[in-house]
């Protein structure tokens, strides 16, 4: 009975942050009369407007918002391109706050370089231990060390999450250090909406680290359809 309570309580941990960013952003994704313009709109004129040079907007259709600093682009999914919602407003400038950490060379933006490929390596180590699970298993045999490699992939995964909080003050500067002074000005959202933009701009900086946590849970699905 504990390890079945202590179990579900890894459970919420893990699958909550996920759960309370994707709710947040679906529930200011209503289009809203008073918003000037579309994110994607709201993101060229940002661009424009701090001069940076070089750099681009483009639609996604992956549904990942993201700057990327190879091709130079800001990327909005259809719903933060096209809309004119306080998330796609938020969102559109927290990536165009990427665009601008990355265009003054600010030391912050060298974050995700620097530590995300370790995190994305524990990652790919826990999952490369799970693919090989069925031939472990049939070479170890006992149910002691299963565990163990069990155990040994999970922490794998859980580790490559949290090393994505190397991260987070990168993330957390292009939302309030970049984004909310810009969207405080009262030009693109009304200030009784700038508590939600708050929430928003949040949920945005933890969004790495909700998805890295939501996918160790996929990995524990894994093994439990494998033991069947």
């Amino acid at each position: 009975m504990l390890f079945a309570i202590l179990g579900l309580m890894l459970v919420v941990a893990i699958v909550l942050p996920s759960f309370w960013v994707k709710r947040v952003m679906q529930f200011y994704s209503q289009d809203l009369p008073g918003i000037p313009g579309t994110g994607g709109e709201l993101a060229e004129h940002l661009i424009e407007r701090f001069k940076l040079e070089g750099i681009k907007v483009e639609q996604t259709q992956a549904f990942r918002d993201h700057f990327d600093p190879r091709d130079k682009t800001v990327r909005l999914g259809p719903n933060n391109f096209a809309g004119k919602s306080l998330t796609a407003v938020a969102v559109a400038a927290h990536e165009v706050g990427h665009a601008i950490q990355f265009h003054r060379k600010e030391k912050i933006f060298e974050l995700r370089s620097r530590y995300l490929p370790t995190a994305q390596a524990l990652s790919q180590a826990g999952i490369a231990i799970m693919w090989a699970f069925p031939v472990i298993g049939l070479v170890l045999r006992s149910p002691f060390a299963v565990g163990m490699v069990i155990a040994t992939s999970l922490l794998l995964q859980i580790a490559g999450a949290f090393a994505y909080l190397i991260i987070l003050p990168e993330e957390w500067d292009a939302s309030f250090n970049k984004a909310l002074p810009i969207l405080m000005e009262g030009e693109y959202v009304e200030d009784k909406n700038l508590p939600a933009i708050r929430r928003i701009l949040r949920a945005a900086a933890l969004t790495y680290f909700a998805a890295a946590l939501a996918n160790v849970l996929n990995i524990g699905r894994w093994f439990m359809l494998l033991r069947r």
